[in-house]
């Protein structure tokens, strides 16, 4: 294994899916320099548009703390950082779920006072080779044509962020699906105006600012639970990591083992484990067993970055037992 290797922890699926996903990201950023001033031009006084070209500058975050996190969980730990600098990726969720949350709340109060005042926007004509048209039509155009790719990049980022257990690429995968959901609720709101229904356009900037604003709690929650040490999760925080239990059958098979408990904190793409183990008999095991344990544990996913095996007559009351177990 490369020094490279034994930094960053990944295998090759590993390394190919994180080169995939810096390159969506770097991709995305792309895509949102080009609609981000289109968008900005043709907003005019629309709420809903308001909102839409708000969001899309909000896209921005993920992406760039997610770039700016691997570069950093990449160098090597020191002794003033001896766990190395894997917990940038919790930095980079947290800070892209606060500005998620901020700015959510920010235009759902904003958008909510607008439809109780009863602002009726103009949305005006321009001129185009002579002939008169609505402005509403180049809002709606513009925005329909933001929709396929952030659904393409959703998908792509969704499944990388499964295989890589990277949290920040969820979070962001989850702001391409708040992208396009934005763009569709901006046409309802546009197209709303152009129909006489005035609070269509408040109405839809309500819908999309909710929208980031669940997203913002959802990542932020996610975020400092991960930063003060909660149970190790799956990727969308949906269930326990099936790891730990592929750890505690492991080390329940050797046959120097009698107990296991574990507890297994998430920084960031990678594990520390830590576990407790009752020997059999009470014997205590050899150096050789307990190191040759540890490097088992560690082939069963490259995520097990740093595993520790503790023998112990009792286990601590904070350690974890197989999931369905007491």
């Amino acid at each position: 294994m490369t020094k490279s290797a034994l930094r960053d922890g990944l295998d090759s699926d590993g390394r190919a899916a994180l080169r995939s996903a810096v390159r969506m990201e770097w991709a995305t950023i792309a895509f949102l320099a080009v609609t981000i001033p289109v968008v900005g031009i043709v907003t005019g006084s629309s709420q809903a548009m308001r909102a839409a070209w708000i969001e899309d500058m909000l896209s921005l975050a993920p992406p760039l703390a997610f770039l700016v996190a691997v570069r950093v969980m990449a160098r090597a730990a020191t002794p003033r950082y001896p766990y190395g600098y894997f917990r940038s990726v919790g930095v980079a969720h947290l800070v892209a779920g606060v500005a998620l949350l901020a700015m959510g709340a920010f235009l759902l109060v904003d958008s909510t006072l607008t439809l109780i005042r009863g602002d009726r926007p103009p949305i005006g004509s321009v001129e185009v080779f002579g002939e008169s048209m609505w402005l509403g039509w180049f809002m709606m155009a513009a925005m329909a044509a933001t929709i396929p790719l952030p659904i393409w990049f959703g998908r792509v980022k969704m499944r990388l962020a499964k295989e890589l257990h990277n949290k920040v690429l969820y979070a962001d995968a989850d702001m391409n699906k708040a992208d396009w959901m934005t763009a569709v609720g901006s046409i309802v709101g546009v197209g709303g105006i152009g129909l006489g229904l005035w609070w269509a356009d408040a109405a839809a900037a309500i819908f999309i600012s909710g929208s980031i604003l669940w997203d913002g709690l959802k990542n932020t929650k996610g975020a400092v639970t991960d930063l003060v040490d909660t149970r190790a999760t799956t990727f969308d925080d949906a269930k326990p990591h099936p790891d730990i239990d592929r750890i505690h059958d492991h080390l329940s098979s050797l046959r120097w083992v009698d107990e296991v408990r574990t507890r297994t904190r998430d920084q960031g793409q990678f594990f520390h484990i830590e576990a407790f183990v009752k020997p059999r008999k009470r014997r205590m095991p050899r150096l050789d067993d307990i190191e040759r344990a540890q490097d088992e544990c560690r082939t069963l996913d490259w995520k097990m970055h740093d595993v520790v095996i503790v023998p112990v007559r009792k286990f601590p009351e904070t350690a974890s037992a197989r999931s369905g177990e007491s």
